[in-house]
């Protein structure tokens, strides 16, 4: 469902650089997944004939493409291999050394990069391999089989010199509601974070407001379900980010979600105030809270203000889904300072609260500080920590297993009415604490687990758990607002034996007869669900009042 805008920049590039040459080559763009056998993907490349063949590379796809290189060399005996993107790219002495059947890798961007090869081949892709040296953004193996680098290459200037990155949609071949189409104006980002590679160039360029909002209305136009903006920072230059949101609001489509990567502290008072006006289903937000320890962020580069920050959080309107980030590995975090972070972020109640771990990525500020100060992680991509100074092996698979509970009673948005209740009362973090310790003794995280099994695991926890007596926590309540998510949920063919289902068929067909939906009884029937509740289950505060309610649940 991801589009790859990488590849696509390089062959849209490429095409218009070469439209007035007299020999234009022909570029393909070919997509798979890494959940695709190694043979399926093989077949597919061995068939396109392709005697020069560039793989965009990222740490979730890097091991899947490092063991298929030597596999195509096998089809392709004369085909040359090549590689770009984060991770070969600021890998490239491993990964060359590695695999012999590499033949080079692209360091940075890589459009001119491309383009300049192309034009020294002459056509011939073989006659490259012995002018790598002259083309810069290069990593090469030299006639003494080392490894060699032909020294950085600026960089394009002006963005709107990119052309559109998706030809399909043009053509009215998008897949509009089951793809993710991302979007990228600018490059760069001017902040230091020591464990991103955005860090490492710090000058922004910028598309031009006008082909920005000339490119959105081709999403407008075409329906495209979720637009996501790559843009590290997208609220950096506020008369153009703010005149880009008036844009999208003034001719949204009723249907297209745009996506942005916003550092909350930064946003302006005029943006703030814009964002007033934002209707549902027009944008949503990712912020990077990433720790709620001060020593913390200044360690890792990032600003401590997180008074201001909170504070910016609380005034974006909910009609913007809001996607909040923590990461757990961070200097001088442990388990008791993670525990308030987490605490920090959930009372700022976002729609979802992802917990990553931290990766140590090869060319960043934490790749050495991490090997200077103890820490532990992964070889291999996705190079994530196994432990620190500061948490245990056992620490981190904790929070693996507090990621996992956060997902499926928080982020899901199926446990919405019981959490909110319970996370009002009491501190998210040590509930969800508990609730993992008690989940390990029922061997809850061995293995993929439905949503019917969370909402049996909590009912259960609910009812076992002695702790909860000593809180404001109601057990009768929360067993009615299970109830209550779960019924919501969609219509049940059959109750689980937890459940208590209250019904009365004569006063459910009262309901439908009252809401107008006995015209056709069978289907009336067929799309509802009739409950009674022992409190206000729909209240913002059900606590304070016990009010015996008949409910109908009409389902879509």
């Amino acid at each position: 469902m991801h589009t790859n805008i990488a590849i696509r920049d390089l062959k849209n590039y490429a095409d218009k650089y070469f439209e007035n040459a007299d020999a234009r080559p022909e570029i393909e763009v070919a997509e798979f997944t890494i959940n695709q056998p190694v043979g399926e993907v093989l077949r597919g490349i061995a068939f396109s004939g392709a005697d020069w063949i560039q793989f965009s590379t990222y740490i979730w796809n890097a091991e899947y493409v490092a063991k298929l290189l030597p596999e195509i060399k096998k089809v392709l005996p004369d085909c040359i291999l090549g590689a770009g993107g984060p991770e070969f790219g600021y890998g490239a002495k491993k990964y060359l050394s590695s695999i012999s059947d590499l033949d080079f890798v692209v360091f940075g961007e890589g459009e001119l990069t491309f383009c300049d090869m192309i034009e020294k081949s002459g056509g011939e892709a073989r006659s490259i391999l012995s002018q790598l040296k002259d083309v810069k953004g290069i990593y090469f193996r030299n006639v003494r089989n080392e490894v060699e680098f032909s020294g950085n290459r600026a960089f394009i200037e002006d963005l709107d010199d990119i052309p559109f990155p998706y030809p399909e949609i043009l053509s009215g071949k998008a897949d509009s509601d089951h793809k993710i189409y991302y979007y990228e104006s600018s490059r760069g980002c001017p902040f230091s974070c020591a464990y991103c590679l955005s860090s490492v160039e710090k000058r922004v360029r910028f598309k031009s407001l006008e082909r920005t909002c000339q490119e959105l209305q081709i999403f407008l136009d075409n329906n495209i379900k979720l637009v996501k903006f790559v843009d590290r920072t997208y609220n950096l230059d506020e008369e153009r980010y703010i005149g880009i949101w008036e844009y999208i609001l003034a001719h949204h489509n009723g249907k297209t979600m745009f996506h942005f990567e916003i550092e909350a502290e930064y946003l302006s008072e005029k943006a703030l105030n814009f964002l007033q006006k934002v209707p549902a289903g027009v944008m949503q937000f990712e912020m990077g809270v990433q720790s709620a320890n001060k020593k913390t962020l200044a360690t890792i580069n990032r600003s401590t203000n997180t008074e201001d920050l909170a504070a910016k959080i609380k005034r974006i309107p909910r009609t913007i889904h809001q996607h909040l980030d923590l990461i757990a590995g961070l200097p001088y975090e442990d388990l008791e300072s993670f525990g308030q972070s987490f605490d920090f972020v959930m009372a700022l109640r976002p729609d979802a609260l992802q917990l990553g771990f931290l990766k140590i990525l090869n060319g960043t500020v934490m790749e050495k500080y991490a090997s200077d100060n103890g820490w532990k992680w992964m070889e291999t991509p996705v190079y994530e920590t196994f432990s620190t100074p500061y948490l245990s092996f056992s620490d981190i698979a904790f929070l693996k297993d507090i990621e996992t509970v956060t997902d499926a009673y928080w982020n899901k948005g199926t446990f919405a009415r019981t959490m909110s209740y319970i996370f009002r009362l009491t501190s998210p973090w040590s509930f969800l604490c508990s609730l993992v310790e008690y989940g390990r003794n029922q061997n809850a995280f061995s293995q993929a687990r439905k949503e019917s099994y969370w909402f049996e695991l909590i009912n259960a926890f609910i009812i076992e758990e002695n702790n909860l007596s000593g809180t404001k926590l109601d057990k009768n309540l929360i067993y009615d607002l299970l109830r209550y998510d779960f019924v919501r949920a969609g219509k049940k063919g059959n109750f689980p034996a937890w459940y208590k289902h209250n019904y009365s068929k004569e006063n459910h067909r009262k309901l439908l007869d009252e809401h107008g939906m006995l015209e056709n009884s069978r289907i009336g029937f067929s799309i509802s669900e009739y409950e009674e509740f022992d409190y206000d289950v729909t209240s913002e505060k059900p606590e304070e009042r016990k009010w015996r309610t008949e409910m109908l649940i009409r389902y879509k």
